[in-house]
């Protein structure tokens, strides 16, 4: 799900004198989506090109719809391949992210996000309770093993799926590349996962808005809360965009990776704040397969997370929740 961001950005990059500081918007595609960037310095030190060329370098590892990625040949393989820089990374933190759930997060989801329609290859029909059983002998991040440069499959049919933490990962990289750039207040964003770091010329914090879910009579999303930052990152993960309906069932893009199922519980969105946007996006997934009560239980005993929840109470009303760091987020 998409974060709203304030302020607004443009459809062409552009720049303008503010407080004797160059204020930077720059914009594109990627990812199959859309990145902003928008950055305040004394000069125009980066500009599109070289964001394109950072983001078209990590589809060509990431990507499960370039055929000719790094992760795609890595998913046709019997025993896995040597992988470059942004794999490695990737998949570390994915493990790492795997064992601090206790599997709630899991990239070699990949089997059960194609089995039920949401991979890059549609089946002809839902899979059946046998097939998912069959699937689930494939899925585990137990099934990985990483020696240095080369990722061993321990089953040739493992695949990854790194889509729930790749966008954020490449928010993180480009802001990287602004620092190195001497850009020291900007902010990032790709398919609505966001970066922030420094403020604006007049002292004042970043603002982000997080979306609320339409309802029957609002199609249009609506900014259900906005937050101020000077640092970090925070990215969303909902279930009220990638879903379809089977027998009065909603099937969303979720799959909870121990059941094999689309999870089923009241979770609508969780927003994720973490100091960088690969935590914020591995975190956020999980946390909607955990449920309130659980997410907001891992979240509390962290000090590096903190989450804001909108979820569906049981008369069927829209309520919204967080855990008690997010609230110092939270514009007045």
């Amino acid at each position: 799900m998409r974060i709203f961001i304030i302020p607004v950005f443009f459809l062409f990059g552009f720049f303008t004198k503010t407080n004797d500081l160059l204020k930077v918007q720059l914009t594109g595609f990627a990812q199959g989506t859309t990145w902003h960037i928008l950055y305040f310095a004394q000069d125009s030190l980066v500009g599109k090109n070289a964001i394109d060329s950072i983001l078209t370098s990590i589809d060509s590892s990431l990507s499960i719809y370039k055929p000719y990625s790094l992760i795609t040949q890595f998913n046709a393989s019997e025993k896995g391949l040597m992988i470059d820089e942004h794999f490695g990374n990737v998949v570390k933190k994915s493990l790492k992210t795997w064992q601090d759930t206790h599997g709630s997060f899991d990239i070699t989801v990949a089997p059960l996000v194609n089995a039920w329609g949401f991979g890059v290859k549609k089946p002809g029909s839902l899979p059946t309770g046998a097939t998912i059983d069959s699937l689930k002998q494939c899925v585990g991040s137990s099934l990985l093993d990483l020696h240095g440069s080369f990722l061993e499959k321990i089953r040739p049919c493992v695949q990854v799926d790194v889509n729930g933490i790749a966008q954020g990962y490449s928010v993180d990289v480009v802001a990287a590349f602004l620092e190195k750039n001497d850009i020291k207040n900007y902010m990032v964003e790709i398919g609505g996962e966001v970066r922030v770091k420094g403020r604006k010329p007049d002292g004042s914090r970043m603002k982000i808005g997080i979306e609320s879910p339409p309802d029957d009579d609002v199609q249009q999303e609506q900014v259900q809360q906005v937050i101020e930052m000077d640092s970090g990152a925070v990215t969303t993960s909902g279930n009220y965009r990638k879903y379809y309906e089977s027998n009065g069932k909603k099937i969303t893009h979720l799959i909870d990776p121990r059941t094999g199922y689309s999870i089923q519980n009241e979770m609508i969105s969780a927003t994720v704040y973490a100091k960088d946007a690969i935590t914020a996006d591995a975190y956020d997934n999980a946390l909607m397969v955990m449920g309130v009560k659980d997410a907001l239980d891992f979240v509390e005993a962290r000090k590096d997370l903190s989450v804001y929840i909108i979820y569906k109470k049981q008369d069927g009303s829209i309520a919204d929740t967080a855990s008690t760091g997010f609230y110092h987020l939270i514009h007045p």
